[in-house]
């Protein structure tokens, strides 16, 4: 009777009750300054990218207006420290830009997921001081843009195996010759971390190191991908080196081996696990409100058993997926974190917001696939995260090497 009363009244106060869509109270797990960076960034997704992203989706071009605003906003790097020009924020803080920037699309986090995780972060992780301070400052304000150049035509899940090659000069300098393939700001970028094989190293893959590339070098040239079903708000582009000289200072100095270009990708992946809970939650939104709004049978469809459960388990799933996220975050933010947590979040998120667009979709009947409604182009954009990055069964891979200690890949 006791538990009965508590609950009864738990659910009578409007102070106390929570939410329909935060049942766990995950917002008070976040600290003042979390929820305001949070409420500002949402604030500007819903004033600046949703009234004109599906256009941008339907034209397949990426909406470079915004970069300005953007670098001005703190979207790029921002957890790398203000000294280098940046917003010097917690991993939380991060995670939560990147979800509110993927509620509105995917190539619009993936564009400041690339500038911060793949070229900010190695510039700043395996740089020089004169690189980071010449390079980072620009970056955080959107003038100059990056790419990063380490999946190739054929090896995608096995950067080992690349073929792109530097060869060093009498003079120091280096040149470069090779092939990058999905090159996200590709086409936009002014500078280029690639990473490519040099003659110093073994057959371990020790030899790979990371240069920056100006891609206005002589014998530099990307061209857009086309024929995209996915992500066609993004700026997605094939490099090709043949070439390519650069000074002895290009190399990013403690660049070394193949674990720093999956360092990188290690930080990517983890915004990423934040991101997609953006996507999901947009069709969450979406069908929830369709759902209370669209009759048929002569009430709302969402009071049919079919689309509350669907409903349910959307909710359930993004619920878990915040939870897992947010204790990802604080462990990173404390230095207790390891590579495999990253891909244990990739890896789930993104399935679980995958599956949200397709039942969102599926809900919303024929309408789903109509550009006005956000959940057939999220779900289309998700097929590629769940792919990029890592794929979901790499992923897979990873997890079970750490469960059994076997080494399944090759």
């Amino acid at each position: 009777m006791a538990t009965d009363l508590a609950t009864d009244t738990f659910l009578a106060s409007p102070a106390l009750r929570p939410r329909e869509d935060d049942l766990y109270g995950i917002d008070a797990a976040l600290t003042e300054e979390e929820r305001a960076i949070r409420d500002n960034v949402r604030r500007w997704v819903d004033e600046k990218v949703l009234p004109i992203i599906g256009q941008h989706y339907l034209d397949g071009t990426f909406p470079k207006h915004l970069i300005a605003e953007m670098g001005e906003l703190g979207f790029f790097g921002p957890s790398l420290p203000e000294e280098y020009g940046c917003a010097g924020l917690s991993n939380v803080a991060y995670g939560i830009i990147m979800q509110e920037l993927e509620r509105g699309d995917s190539g619009l986090r993936s564009a400041a997921s690339v500038q911060g995780s793949l070229v900010m972060y190695p510039i700043y992780a395996f740089g020089s001081e004169a690189q980071k301070r010449h390079w980072l400052p620009k970056m955080a304000k959107g003038e100059v843009i990056g790419c990063f150049g380490l999946t190739e035509p054929d090896y995608g899940s096995n950067p080992a195996g690349m073929i792109t090659r530097a060869r060093k000069q009498a003079d120091g300098s280096w040149v470069i010759n090779g092939a990058k393939m999905w090159i996200t700001n590709g086409s936009n970028a002014q500078v280029a971390v690639i990473w490519a094989k040099t003659e110093d190293g073994d057959e371990a893959g020790h030899s790979i190191r990371g240069f920056l590339v100006p891609t206005d070098a002589t014998g530099f040239a990307a061209k857009d991908q086309k024929g995209k079903l996915s992500l066609r708000a993004s700026d997605t582009s094939e490099l090709v080196l043949a070439d390519v000289h650069v000074p002895a200072d290009a190399i990013l100095p403690d660049s070394k081996g193949l674990k720093s270009p999956l360092m990188c990708l290690t930080q990517a992946r983890y915004g990423i696990s934040w991101g997609v809970l953006g996507a999901a939650m947009a069709c969450y939104e979406e069908a929830r409100s369709y759902a209370k709004t669209r009759v048929m049978f002569g009430k709302p469809i969402g009071g049919f058993q079919i689309q509350q459960v669907r409903l349910a388990d959307m909710l359930t799933e993004i619920t878990k997926g915040q939870l897992l996220a947010l204790h990802l975050g604080r462990m990173k933010d404390a230095g207790t974190f390891t590579p495999q947590m990253v891909s244990l979040a990739k890896r789930n998120n993104v399935n679980i917001a995958t599956e949200c667009a397709r039942e969102t979709r599926r809900l919303l009947g024929g309408n789903g696939i109509l550009a006005e409604y956000a959940a057939m182009r999220h779900m289309a954009n998700l097929e590629s995260v769940y792919t990029y990055e890592g794929t979901h069964d790499v992923h897979s891979l990873i997890l079970g090497q750490a469960i059994t200690g076997l080494n399944a890949f090759g």
